[in-house]
C-alpha cells in the first residue's frame, strides 16, 4: 500500500488524473491525503469533487477556503466572485450530495505521524491541541444551520488565540488558522493579508512555521494553501501547493517509506495572477 498526500487541486482535475497516472495510484489499495481547496479557480471542480468523493475511504481531504467559499456561496451567505469557477458544482443535479460530503469533510486529519491541514497550525499549539481545536470548529459545520456557520466564519478577528475566547469569535479563529494562515508575528498574531513569498521583506511577519518559541507540534505537517512558498520541505512540515491553478505544478508526496515528491505540469498554463491571490 502506498500513501501520498497531494496538494491544492483547486478544479486542477485533468491535471490530478496525470498525476495518479504518474504514480500509478491503485485505489484498491493505496490512499490519497489531499490539502484542501479541492474547487475553484481552476476549470474543473464539478469532475473534482466527484472524483475525489467516489474514491471513498481510499482518499481523505480537509477542507480549504475555498471550499468553506463555495459552502458560503451555495447557503446564500456569500455571492458569487467575478474569479470563481464553481458555477459547474451549483448546477449540478448532484450538487446537493456532493455539497453535503464537503461540508462533512474535516479540518483536520492524522495519520500516524502525519497531520493534515489546509493552512497550518498556530505557533501557540501543538498537534494535539489543534486536533481538539479543529473539533469544536467541525462540530459547528455540522449543525443544523450551515448558513450561521457560513456567516460568522467571515472577518480577520480576532487575530491571536486566548482560552478565553467564546463564542463565534472562537470558532472564527480556528476556522482562520487552519484555512486562512500563512504569518504570524513574533506573539503568534496571525496576519491574514500578506500573501507573498517569505524572501521578500515582510517586516516583523514571520511563516507560522518560523515563529520563535514555536510549540512544537509532535507530528509532521502537511499543507498547502501557499503557492507562493510552493513545495518546502521544513524539519516537521511540508508545504504541498505548487501552483499548478497558476502555471506551477500538481505535487504528490509519497509519506510511506522515504518521502518522495513526484509532480505533473499545469496543462492548461495557468490563470492570470491577480496582486493578490489567494
Amino acid at each position: 500500500m502506498a500513501l501520498y498526500a497531494i496538494g491544492d487541486v483547486q478544479g486542477c482535475y485533468a491535471e490530478l488524473r496525470c498525476l495518479l497516472e504518474l504514480i500509478r495510484f491503485d485505489s484498491a489499495s493505496d490512499r490519497l491525503l489531499f490539502t484542501g481547496d479541492l474547487v475553484n479557480r481552476g476549470p474543473q471542480s464539478l469532475e473534482t469533487l466527484r472524483y475525489i468523493r467516489s474514491l471513498g475511504d481510499a482518499a481523505v481531504t480537509v477542507l480549504g477556503n475555498h471550499d468553506l467559499h463555495l459552502l458560503a456561496v451555495a447557503c446564500g451567505v456569500s455571492r458569487v466572485k467575478h474569479k470563481d469557477t464553481f458555477g459547474d458544482v451549483l448546477a449540478a443535479p448532484d450538487r446537493d450530495e456532493l455539497l453535503a460530503w464537503l461540508r462533512t469533510r474535516p479540518l483536520l486529519y492524522q495519520e500516524g505521524e502525519y497531520c493534515l491541514v489546509h493552512a497550518g497550525i498556530p505557533p501557540c499549539w501543538d498537534a494535539e491541541t489543534a486536533a481538539v481545536r479543529a473539533k469544536e470548529a467541525e462540530e459547528r459545520l455540522g449543525e443544523d444551520s450551515i448558513a450561521d456557520f457560513c456567516h460568522q466564519m467571515y472577518g480577520d478577528k480576532p487575530d491571536v488565540w486566548s482560552d478565553t475566547l467564546a463564542g463565534w469569535d472562537r470558532i472564527r479563529f480556528i476556522t482562520n488558522a487552519f484555512t486562512r494562515m500563512r504569518y504570524c508575528n513574533g506573539s503568534g498574531r496571525l496576519d491574514l493579508k500578506q500573501k507573498g513569498k517569505p524572501a521578500k521583506p515582510v517586516g516583523a511577519l514571520r511563516p507560522w512555521f518560523e515563529v520563535e518559541g514555536r510549540k512544537p507540534p509532535g507530528a509532521t505537517i502537511l499543507f498547502g494553501h501557499w503557492s507562493t512558498l510552493g513545495y518546502f520541505a521544513g524539519k516537521d512540515c511540508y508545504c504541498l501547493d505548487t501552483g499548478c491553478l497558476w502555471g506551477g505544478e500538481l505535487t504528490a508526496l509519497r509519506l510511506d517509506g522515504e518521502p518522495r515528491r513526484y509532480a505533473v505540469a499545469s496543462l492548461h498554463g495557468g490563470y492570470q495572477r491577480p496582486a493578490q491571490a489567494e
